[in-house]
């Protein structure tokens, strides 16, 4: 990694993906702050990571309310060079019982503050002509999975402004990815997976390594992505995910 300390925003920074990706930005020297909900959570996982990490409570369906932490943050720490959009929520129901506020309500948090924290990090990170923003996206973008409709939705549209956020900042000096997890052994999997034995041995079966990933893999390929060693990579969905995705 690069030897100047860098800045890195991790939303949902305090638990699963989020608290891998954060623990392994800090093992490398990276300052890192996370964004969540609780602040126990965050406080929490700041006390064992150490020094380079800190965080700030916001619930980022407060769409209002972050460009005002975007710019805190900017003025607390001087700069911003990494954004990992992390942050989400998801809901297991069939399609005819969604209404349109479980919709939204997803839409809202997966989708649309990703484009609102993106769009005020790329303000800070514009002047400095040197950055990077990883969104995190799902297998549910690869291929349909039922009852998790707005998820999907949310999801695919991650893919979609990630390559459209790529062209339009990487000549500015924002390099713009993605990495999509498959099925990693979270606490949020398991309470997908382990009453549905059934669901959980189709996701085995498709996965040609034939095992669930760690949290460990998807923040090595969010370091790979943010370090120099990615200098000309931007656009890309990377998949994180055994083999699933073209698993048969």
């Amino acid at each position: 990694m690069d030897k100047k300390t860098k800045l890195a925003i991790v939303t949902g920074g305090a638990s699963g993906l989020g608290l891998a990706i954060t623990k392994k930005l800090v093992e490398n020297d990276i300052r890192t702050v996370m964004i969540g909900r609780n602040e126990q959570k965050l406080k929490d996982a700041a006390a064992t990571l150490g020094g380079l990490c800190t965080y700030k409570v916001l619930d980022l369906a407060d769409l209002k309310a972050i460009p005002q932490l975007i710019s805190a943050i900017t003025e607390e720490f001087g700069q911003i060079d990494i954004l990992i959009n992390n942050a989400g929520i998801n809901q297991k129901k069939p399609f005819t019982e969604v209404t349109d506020e479980d919709f939204q309500q997803i839409i809202q948090t997966n989708l649309t503050s990703v484009f609102v924290i993106s769009r005020e990090v790329a303000k800070a990170v514009l002047q400095q002509k040197n950055g990077c923003i990883i969104n995190i996206s799902s297998m549910a973008a690869q291929y349909g999975i039922p009852y998790v409709i707005a998820y999907t939705a949310a999801k695919t549209a991650i893919e979609g402004i990630t390559r459209a956020m790529a062209v339009e900042l990487s000549p500015q000096g924002i390099r713009v990815n993605c990495v999509a997890p498959g099925f990693i052994a979270t606490d949020m999997l398991a309470k997908a997976l382990d009453n549905d034995p059934q669901r959980k041995q189709k996701v085995l079966s498709r996965t040609p390594m034939g095992k669930l990933g760690e949290p460990d893999d998807v923040a090595g390929a969010v370091l790979y992505l943010v370090s120099e060693a990615a200098k000309y990579v931007t656009g890309v969905i990377l998949q994180v995910d055994g083999g699933n995705s073209i698993g048969f």
